[in-house]
């Protein structure tokens, strides 16, 4: 589906983890610098990745057809998007504002359950698990595949491309270089690379 197929490029061509994916809000995006913002990522910490400018004109195609939704969904008086850490309290409008709407949003509204409000939340994390383990058998990969290899895959061809590992590891978000350094297993392999 080609929503969850875009979703799935950003994934392996921005090493984010998927639910970092379903929460990007339209203002993570700056096409200007090629940069994806991650807010409150795991270990809640805020980070910048790199947003690949092969994928700018699919975003910005995709964005058009969620700015339609989201002008729909403010005709019908939806409430707006979940707002995180009281922000909704002290900003009651920005929940309706474009900046703040889900890059990837549902296809549904559904009520939230904190606010018992009728909303749009983001796509929903099994959808995307389900359509990456169908890709994968209808591509014929007999591995277990999940979105998470995506993001492992990003870490694995920067290292093979000779990036440096504090490179991946600022990328990747992780505190300790030790866990980026797990990636390099692929290229520690005597004889792996040898054809015979």
């Amino acid at each position: 589906e080609p929503r969850t197929r875009l979703l799935g490029q950003l994934l392996y061509g921005s090493g984010l983890r998927l639910i970092e994916g379903l929460r990007l809000r339209v203002m993570d995006l700056d096409f200007e610098q090629g940069v994806v913002t991650v807010r409150k990522g795991k270990g809640e910490k805020d980070r910048r990745t790199v947003l690949p400018r092969d994928l700018e004109p699919l975003l910005k195609e995709h964005l058009k057809g969620v700015r339609e939704l989201f002008e729909r969904d403010v005709e019908a008086g939806v409430c707006g998007v979940y707002l995180p850490d009281g922000l909704e309290r002290k900003y009651p409008n920005a929940g309706r504002e474009w900046r703040w709407q889900w890059v990837f949003p549902g296809a549904s509204l559904s009520t939230d359950p904190r606010s018992g409000k009728e909303r749009r939340h983001h796509l929903n994390e099994r959808v995307v698990q389900r359509e990456v383990k169908r890709a994968a058998l209808d591509a014929g990969i007999s591995k277990r595949v999940t979105p998470h290899a995506l993001r492992h895959s990003f870490a694995t061809h920067l290292l093979e491309a000779g990036y440096d590992i504090r490179t991946v590891q600022e990328l990747l978000g992780h505190s300790s270089v030790e866990t980026t350094m797990v990636y390099t297993h692929v290229m520690n392999r005597p004889g792996l690379h040898v054809r015979s």
